[in-house]
């Protein structure tokens, strides 16, 4: 596909299905759902939140789409590149984007049990109610775009910001 003077780079692979255009109306809920899902939430800790989740959830799409929408919105390089190990650098982010994060991850792991009474304690004590219910959410939006993203193989690398605004 690419070449930098002495690099070849892989091709890129085709996405598997068009969504979007296959199921037109789920694709607006879910857009209608994504917006519903983060009133009132603070956007850095949204952006962080739908990284951290693309990242466990291995989704190439999101990754490119949210990395970029974060840097577009003044986020660091260096804080994004934490993400992947934020609990061994949490001294790049605040109690509260920890607490974001670490509910996060219980949410988006449910296969290896449940979300653990001190996760969701820890996150209540820097949310109120409708924060809390609408990170919840938010989380679970991103999990399933991740799996919309990941099962029909979206392609990374040609989202520019705010591109679906």
């Amino acid at each position: 596909m690419t070449t930098n003077e002495s690099k070849t780079y892989a091709p890129e692979h085709a996405p598997r299905l068009p969504w979007a255009k296959a199921a037109p109306e789920v694709y607006k809920a879910m857009i209608k759902l994504n917006a519903a899902a983060e009133q009132g939430i603070d956007p850095v800790i949204a952006e962080l939140v739908k990284i951290r989740a693309s990242q466990l959830n291995h989704c190439a799409l999101c990754l490119d789409m949210h990395t970029k929408d974060a840097l577009a919105a003044g986020e660091s390089v260096e804080r994004i590149i934490q993400l992947s190990a934020w609990e061994e650098s949490a001294h790049f982010y605040t109690e509260k984007e920890l607490a974001a994060l670490e509910l996060t991850e219980a949410v988006t792991l449910l296969t290896d049990g449940f979300v653990p009474d001190e996760v969701y304690e820890r996150a209540a004590k820097h949310f109120d109610e409708a924060e809390l219910a609408h990170l919840i959410a938010a989380i679970a939006v991103i999990n399933a775009w991740n799996r919309f993203g990941v099962t029909t193989r979206g392609v990374p690398g040609h989202y520019t910001p705010g591109m679906y605004k």
